[in-house]
């Protein structure tokens, strides 16, 4: 199979039919064989009545009902798992993101031999200063932070090589940096693409200005959960052992200035009279318990289980 298309939604009703039968069109005129994943994120209107009708028109839709609203990421992370396509195209359902681009996305991952394909909205509807001035800053921070130079890393349009989604894991709000975390599990190649970007026409936008708080959150997040997820006590033991050791080492020199100066016969202080002992002392704690942290961690790690829980009430 060519290409899976994901596409997760939450009270879509009113796209679905039109997104789903304009994907249709793209893919029948240039001849390519797919699937549409439908992931229904705890919808309360009809949208699974919808993806029920329109699996009995077409095949190729498969559709996948959580019990409650989840979130992108979570329902992403399910279709990723059942994917068949060689090439996997995420698309947000609202008709902002245009089909007419999957050929090209395709080509771009099977000819051109990228990793992954991120849309960028250059041209957005989007409100100018509800969304646009914070998402630049949002993209231009990650940016920074990631060295991946992409320009709209929360565009939902991407295309991934098959290999990529079955080897990443994305939990949380953790959607916004797949490619972040990509590149972090060696898909280094990654690319842009130029994509239209379309009014919405049904319904509103189902994120607020919440998100672009929890984006730096879960940046850090992701920037020390990749790093260190698998091996804390690499990051935890390394600070509490340097710790441990600079306050054991202002501890052990006015140690040695007090026997020096009891040799000479000089005066001195106690040990416990200088502030400096304290600091040191403060130092050693806090490296223990750093260090005592890591350990933990890495117990726990070792023995954690898969962090994507969501219940699947029906599948298509």
């Amino acid at each position: 199979m060519n290409i899976s298309v994901v596409i997760p939604l939450y009270n879509e009703e009113e796209s679905l039919p039109e997104l789903v039968e304009w994907i249709h069109r793209v893919m029948e005129t240039h001849q390519l064989s797919y699937e549409i994943i439908l992931i229904d994120d705890g919808s309360t209107d009809k949208s699974w009545s919808v993806i029920e009708q329109l699996k009995a028109k077409n095949e190729s839709i498969k559709g996948i009902k959580f019990r409650r609203n989840y979130g992108k990421s979570a329902a992403l992370n399910a279709a990723f798992e059942i994917v068949e396509g060689d090439v996997v195209i995420t698309m947000d359902a609202d008709l902002q993101d245009s089909p007419d681009e999957i050929p090209e996305l395709y080509q771009m991952i099977t000819q051109e031999g990228f990793d992954i394909v991120s849309g960028w909205k250059k041209v957005r509807y989007d409100s100018k200063w509800a969304k646009n001035i914070p998402s630049k800053f949002f993209n231009w921070t990650t940016r920074r932070m990631s060295k991946i130079k992409l320009h709209d890393f929360n565009c939902g349009l991407k295309a991934y090589r098959k290999e990529v989604v079955k080897t990443i894991e994305i939990y949380g709000d953790m959607h916004r940096y797949i490619p972040v975390i990509a590149k972090w599990a060696g898909f280094h190649k990654i690319g842009e693409k130029v994509v239209q970007h379309q009014k919405r026409k049904y319904g509103v936008s189902k994120f607020g200005w919440t998100r672009f708080v929890n984006g730096y959150l879960d940046l850090i997040t992701i920037s020390f959960v990749t790093r260190f997820g698998k091996k804390p006590m690499h990051f935890f033991g390394l600070l509490g052992s340097a710790s441990f050791l600079l306050g054991g080492i202002i501890a052990l020199v006015l140690i040695i200035q007090k026997l020096v100066a009891i040799g000479q016969h000089t005066i001195y202080r106690q040990v416990t009279d200088q502030p400096l002992f304290y600091i040191a002392l403060l130092a050693m704690i806090i490296g223990m318990q750093l260090f005592l942290s890591g350990f933990i961690a890495e117990l726990i790690s070792r023995s954690s289980q898969d962090r994507n829980k969501y219940l699947v009430e029906k599948t298509l």
